[in-house]
Parts: structure tokens; C-alpha cells; sequence
């Protein structure tokens, strides 16, 4: 991680921009992350582990989190399951291990983002940037009516998910990205889109897009292993199929087509 700290964007009043809890029991990285969002105007509390972090979280309500995975006593992803109880908070953790596992249980317990150490606190600056403005962007009125189709159905507005009339249990960012591929039927996104226009970022680790669509079909399909409904259409992306019986399901690979089979990316 860098410690000679460049100019961050968008600097402001401390606490203008919103409240940050900081998650670390490593006083040097705690201390440089801290430093970063303070000069960028967030109002920062630190905590130094599990039930401190807790504490934090219960006595007032933080915009953001920025939680270590690998604190004592209680590690990251049990701290990330307790806080949402209570509701939905972004969630970006910070880990020491870059291994897929770690990254899927992650993003499984509801954090939205994942930063491996060593990183560099001004882009960790910008993900907190990224990550608060989705979570606070205003869905149009037109876009948050019931969404339907493939025997898939979702609320928007009481964020609930069905297919096939049975309640299917997504984390927030499933929900997001299954709801965005319900309302552009048939049409095909690359990771890159997906990642913008789901997560709002313009940069970032691809997998995330790829371990929340493998996670999805585990919820969603038949049989993830030969997904019918979010199909890979190789070479470009994803593409939602709501009329499983077309044409060219199933078919082999080719421009604008799909191969399922095997192992699904």
C-alpha cells in the first residue's frame, strides 16, 4: 500500500460528504485509510474490531463501511451478516487474501465491493465515491414498478424476488443486476456495461460481474450448469433469455449466439 498520499478528487469539508466506519485492526492501514477519506470530506469513525465496529454501527448508522475481513475474535464476514440485519448499508472489505472463495463469501454476505491488500488508498477513495453515489441514486418512478417474465418476478420498490411463485433469497447486488437484465430482455451487455450500469463503477475487478452471474443462476436456473435464462453469449457477455424455447437455444457458438454447457463463466 502507498503511503506518500497523492491529491484525492473531489476533496471537501470533513462530513460533508458522508459518514464512513473504518474496519481495521492494523493501526497503519486504519490510520492511511482514515487520513484519505478525511481529506476527501467524509466524517470518519474507526473501529478496531468486531464488536467495537458493532457498537459503531448500532449508537449511529454509517453511510459506508469500510471493514478488514481478517479482524480478531470476530472475522469481517460475521460483522458484514450482523450490520445487515438490521438493513442494507454499503459494505467495501478489505482483505489480505485474494483467493475466488474468499471473494464469493464476500459478496455473498452483502458487501459491495472487494479491495485486496496492498491497495492504493486513493482508489480505495474513489470505490467509496462509486460505491456511495449508486447506493444513493434514485431509481425512476418508471423503473421501480413489478418486473416479470421467464417465471421470474420482482418488486422493486419491497425488493422481492420469485421464480415460479417460490421467494428466492438475493443479496442486494443480485437483486440489482437480475432486475437490470429483467428490464433489457434478449439484449446482450458486456461485463464492462454490467459493472457500470449495476454496480456504477467505471473500473474495477471483472470477476465481481462474474461471480454475481454464476451466483444468480444458482438462484435462478434449472440447472446452473446449463443455465437457459441468463445465457453467456461467448466472446461478448450476458444476455437475459425470457423465451427459453427460441430458436437458437442451446445452439453452438457463433456471433450473436450462445454455447451452454460444461462449466458456465
Amino acid at each position: 500500500m502507498e503511503n506518500t498520499p497523492p491529491v484525492v478528487p473531489s476533496p471537501g469539508t470533513p462530513g460533508t460528504r458522508g459518514r464512513v466506519l473504518v474496519v481495521d485492526d492494523d493501526p497503519t492501514v486504519a490510520e492511511v485509510v482514515v487520513g484519505y477519506l478525511h481529506r476527501a470530506g467524509y466524517a470518519v469513525e474507526q473501529a478496531d474490531d468486531g464488536p467495537a465496529a458493532l457498537g459503531r454501527f448500532a449508537a449511529r448508522r454509517p453511510d459506508l463501511v469500510v471493514l478488514d475481513l481478517m479482524l480478531p475474535g470476530m472475522d469481517g464476514f460475521e460483522v458484514c451478516r450482523r450490520m445487515r440485519e438490521h438493513g442494507p448499508v454499503p459494505v467495501i472489505m478489505l482483505t489480505a487474501r485474494g483467493d475466488e472463495e474468499d471473494r464469493v463469501l464476500g459478496l455473498e454476505t452483502g458487501a459491495d465491493d472487494y479491495v485486496t491488500k496492498p491497495f492504493s488508498p486513493r482508489e480505495l477513495v474513489l470505490r467509496v465515491d462509486s460505491v456511495l453515489r449508486r447506493a444513493r441514486a434514485v431509481a425512476p418512478v418508471d423503473a421501480a414498478g413489478p418486473l416479470s417474465g421467464g417465471g421470474l418476478s420482482l418488486d422493486p420498490v419491497a425488493r422481492r424476488a420469485h421464480r415460479d411463485g417460490r421467494g428466492l433469497a438475493l443479496t442486494l447486488r443480485e437483486f440489482d443486476l437480475l432486475a437490470f437484465l429483467l428490464r433489457h430482455p434478449g439484449k446482450v451487455f458486456g461485463r464492462e456495461e454490467l459493472m457500470r450500469e449495476v454496480w456504477g463503477w467505471d473500473f474495477g475487478d471483472l470477476s465481481t460481474v462474474t461471480v454475481h452471474i454464476r451466483r444468480l443462476r444458482g438462484k435462478v436456473e434449472e440447472d446452473p450448469a446449463r443455465p437457459r435464462l441468463i445465457r453467456t453469449v461467448w466472446g461478448v457477455g450476458y444476455r437475459l433469455d425470457l423465451d427459453t424455447e427460441s430458436p437458437d437455444a442451446g445452439a453452438g457458438a457463433g456471433p450473436g449466439r450462445t454455447r451452454e454447457g460444461g462449466r458456465s463463466l
